[in-house]
């Protein structure tokens, strides 16, 4: 496929995706490879969603402020988050379009059940410390797999119930960490060309202009009904994904 029609179809992808993001705050990763898969292979649909998956989350985190409070209290996470996402696309670089199909499918219906009916118990204070290095590891190696790693990061904020506000800036933060050593291993292993890092940047615009329509039409809709209805897509397309990976 040439740059023009990569750059066409990302385009389309990520206005849809930043509106998604824009709407309920959440799953712009989730939607674009998901979408992606259907027309091109997961390497190239994951290395595509590197600019704009960054861009989005730095732009997240600077809105929401109190940026170093959220790296104090999430550094443990964030560190064994980027260590692990980095040696695990380090150590999978040669691994099948399969196994990437199951990780991207495990990641994509995770996400969302964990948002449509799962409750997490909660994780006490004293535990905390420990539930950053489970969870960030787990994190790391989902997302060093298949390029999402929002589930485990859903699980643990849901577990130490943090408020929306806190929970938004800590995703926000703990994606952008993520996003950072994964491009770099990437770029390291070979998995983007020139070609795709120029795709990759360029949609940058459309998807932050998906995310800023997505905030204009939250006035105008049912946040909690289209935010369910995301999910049940999400549902739909990652068990799609885990078909393909097993057959």
């Amino acid at each position: 496929m040439g740059l023009i029609e990569l750059l066409l179809i990302g385009a389309v992808v990520f206005v849809v995706a930043g509106s998604v993001k824009g709407l309920v705050g959440i799953g712009l990763p989730t939607a674009a490879i998901s979408m992606l898969t259907m027309v091109i292979d997961p390497r190239t649909a994951i290395a595509m969603g590197l600019g704009p998956i960054i861009a989005s989350n730095a732009w997240q985190i600077w809105t929401m402020g109190d940026l170093r409070g959220a790296i104090s209290r999430y550094w443990v996470f964030a560190i064994l988050l980027g260590v692990s996402v980095f040696l695990t696309v380090l150590l999978s670089a040669e691994v099948s379009d399969r196994v990437i199909f199951l990780a991207l499918g495990l990641s994509i219906v995770s996400f969302a059940v964990l948002n449509l009916r799962f409750a997490m118990p909660r994780i006490p204070d004293r535990f905390d410390r420990l539930a950053q290095v489970a969870f960030g590891s787990f994190a790391g190696i989902l997302g060093g797999l298949s390029g999402v790693w929002i589930a485990p990061i859903i699980m643990y904020m849901s577990a130490r119930q943090v408020p929306k506000d806190e929970f938004v800036r800590a995703t926000g933060l703990l994606l952008f960490v993520g996003g950072v050593p994964f491009s770099v291993a990437y770029v390291q292993q070979g998995l983007v060309t020139q070609e795709l890092g120029l795709v990759s940047l360029l949609l940058i615009l459309p998807t932050l202009l998906g995310f800023s329509l997505g905030a204009k039409l939250r006035k105008r809709f049912s946040n909690e009904g289209f935010r369910k209805l995301v999910l049940y897509v999400f549902l739909i397309l990652g068990l799609n994904l885990l078909r393909r990976g097993i057959f």
